[in-house]
């Protein structure tokens, strides 16, 4: 007996495309296994309102999506036009469009400007900017919200001011997730996971 196939989830598929993208051109985005991660911490919270700092090409815009409850919505913030474009195109390709609001701009300048509160916050872009954009939106979080910030490991140096802050100012319960780079097997990476306690 002959079993169906499934159709495909769009957003499956868009996911994979961009994971070969990502392998053959070294396009950093955060590819399955920190994807896997994200996912964990999206599914524990269920969040219905999200934003995210750095959308690339609106891989995990479209991952945390699919892990969120059916009427959440995120907004991605991208400032390389050409990469919120191809966002909007993969999002609208993954029929995500309804959830997702890609907005092309400096982070630091449209941060303040959005609605929240948030319930979950996913920081990939500019590493020395970290705690900016955390201080650009930290009244709009409450008690509970959860900040993963990406790239901890790699680019540790570059976000000390973050990962103090977040690791020991008593206003946070951070925890550090060792995983490995994105499309790499030997180079070690890190992501930060912080729940606001007040």
């Amino acid at each position: 007996m002959q079993v169906s196939k499934k159709p495909t989830d769009p957003a499956d598929a868009v996911m994979r495309e961009i994971e070969e993208i990502g392998k053959k051109s070294f396009i950093p985005s955060i590819g399955p296994v920190k994807g896997k991660i994200l996912s964990e911490v999206v599914r524990k919270l269920k969040p219905r309102k999200i934003l995210e700092v750095g959308s690339l090409y609106g891989y995990s815009a479209i991952l945390i999506t699919k892990n969120s409850p059916a009427n959440a919505e995120i907004t991605t913030v991208e400032k390389n036009p050409e990469h919120a474009r191809v966002t909007e195109q993969n999002v609208e390709r993954a029929q995500l469009e309804n959830q997702i609001k890609v907005i092309q701009g400096d982070a630091m300048q449209t941060l303040s400007k959005l609605p929240g509160p948030f319930d979950l916050v996913f920081l990939d872009a500019e590493k020395t900017q970290y705690l900016d954009y955390l201080k650009a939106v930290e009244d709009k979080l409450h008690q509970g919200s959860v900040v993963v910030a990406d790239n901890v490991g790699v680019f540790q140096d570059q976000m000390q001011n973050y990962l103090h802050y977040v690791r020991n100012t008593g206003r946070y319960r951070s925890r550090t997730v060792e995983t490995l780079l994105e499309f790499s097997e030997t180079t070690k990476d890190a992501m930060e996971i912080s729940e606001k306690r007040y």
